[in-house]
């Protein structure tokens, strides 16, 4: 945890104010915070994925220097690095997914790792999809998603970010849920 609180909100306010600086001051003040959210990540993925934890938050990180969208607080900071984190896994299970069907270069593991099954890698690029399509019939509940199953923010967390009340957070995300399961039901789709 970082060593003052205001110092976390005024690197970020610093941040938002486009001093690019200020993320590289944030970062060993958050890292740890990140390891853990980049863990819960990992934990949904089959075992011998070929990205390890801490790859994970450094593409993030990667991601995060790039980012249009400023931080408005500590958890709005958090929920923008959790989706930082779902696209460098979902880009991984895409990129996967065309190289077994030939599109790119055989993948050479430097830890022996295994790579994760094809169907894992479909769950994953599926899960996007409808995330995506419920997107465009409402953001806020694929938000709310994004922010609670894969950011592991709280109810009350999630009403901060997206600026609504906590009960409602909980009506979006058992919608969310309902609407998630019915467009990943293969008889729903016929």
């Amino acid at each position: 945890m970082a060593d003052s609180p205001r110092e976390i909100s005024q690197l970020l306010l610093e941040w938002s104010k486009g001093d690019r600086n200020a993320l590289d001051r944030l970062m060993p003040l958050v890292y740890e915070e990140l390891h853990q959210l980049a863990r819960r990540y990992m934990a949904i993925e089959p075992p011998g994925h070929t990205l390890q934890t801490t790859a994970l938050i450094h593409e993030a990180y990667l991601r995060l220097i790039d980012q249009k969208e400023a931080p408005q607080n500590r958890t709005h900071f958090f929920a923008i690095a959790a989706q930082a984190m779902r696209r460098v896994l979902v880009d991984h299970a895409r990129t996967r997914d065309a190289a077994k069907r030939g599109g790119g270069a055989p993948k050479v593991c430097l830890e022996g790792a295994v790579l994760p099954s094809e169907e894992q890698a479909q769950e994953l690029v599926a899960l996007d999809h409808a995330l995506t399509a419920l997107a465009a019939v409402d953001p806020r509940k694929s938000r709310v998603v994004e922010l609670r199953y894969f950011g592991g923010l709280s109810v009350e967390e999630t009403a901060e970010v997206l600026e609504v009340a906590p009960v409602t957070v909980m009506r979006d995300w058992k919608l969310a849920k309902a609407w998630i399961l019915r467009e990943l039901t293969p008889a729903a789709k016929k």
